[in-house]
């Protein structure tokens, strides 16, 4: 980054982008996160980018984390459940990330986004269902989705919200406005553990990194109370999250596809 006005600009617009879908949806920060790098901020190297974008993930994750949980959005047992036990399958899945190469990674991330988008057109919130309600056998279902969720999203280097929030749809049955604020503790964790691994390698844009955090403020606040009125209308929100990732999975497949070694 040549520290631009325009540049400048450029991230603080894309970190208001990722803050208002990480507020909305809980999810999707980071599968915006590396293409707005790499595509309009201008990054050039792909492991950069995903360790810068999984720490500014991380933080404005943390911060619309705190909007949700005033709200009452957050079921906290679930919550740090699948923060720990996921915390452990990221920390093994950056390491193998950091030796994949990095055009690779982008196509395999896109197909990954794809499949979920059509994932969670299946899966449902159940009625009736309380943090009461939950028993040992469902929290050690969602200590097993956990880890698997989190190896995924420390090998793409992402927060893991849009993989969280189905997730925790999957393994609990909960509300998904609850979902989605009880999401925001496991993406702020992976992303943290994620971007500390890339971090010891030197492979961190610290002052991309603090533009996007200054833009996910505003953006956060704004998804956060959009969320909250959507609330009531869940197929409505279940359809937005959707597709976005739907959408960002084709725009990510079309750019890192010229580049995979067996199209050139």
């Amino acid at each position: 980054m040549d520290g631009s006005i325009e540049q400048v600009l450029l991230a603080i617009g894309s970190g208001s982008l990722i803050g208002f879908t990480l507020g909305l949806i809980g999810g999707g920060g980071s599968i915006l996160a590396t293409p707005l790098l790499i595509y309009v901020v201008g990054v050039k190297d792909v492991h950069t980018a995903i360790g810068t974008g999984a720490l500014a993930v991380s933080v404005n994750a943390y911060l619309n984390l705190v909007g949700h949980a005033v709200r009452g959005h957050v079921w906290w047992r679930c919550a740090l459940i699948f923060a720990i036990a996921g915390s452990l399958g990221a920390y093994f899945g950056s390491s193998l990330g950091k030796v994949v190469e990095g055009e690779n990674l982008l196509f395999m991330f896109g197909l990954l986004m794809m499949f979920v988008s059509f994932v969670m057109s299946k899966t449902r919130s159940q009625i009736g269902i309380t943090p009461q309600s939950l028993t040992v056998r469902t929290h050690g279902k969602t200590s097993l989705v956990a880890l698997l969720t989190g190896l995924c999203s420390g090998f793409f280097g992402i927060g893991g919200g849009f993989l969280i929030v189905p997730g925790l749809l999957f393994s609990t049955g909960m509300p998904l406005i609850n979902a989605v604020g009880s999401s925001l503790l496991a993406v702020g964790t992976f992303g943290l553990t994620t971007a500390a691994n890339y971090a010891l390698s030197g492979l961190v844009d610290w002052q991309v990194a603090g533009y996007f955090i200054a833009g996910g403020v505003g953006g956060g606040t704004l998804g956060t109370i959009t969320a909250t009125r959507l609330a009531t209308h869940r197929n409505t929100l279940a359809q937005i999250f959707r597709w976005i990732i739907f959408s960002v999975s084709l725009y990510v497949l079309w750019r890192s596809y010229a580049a995979l070694p067996w199209t050139r």
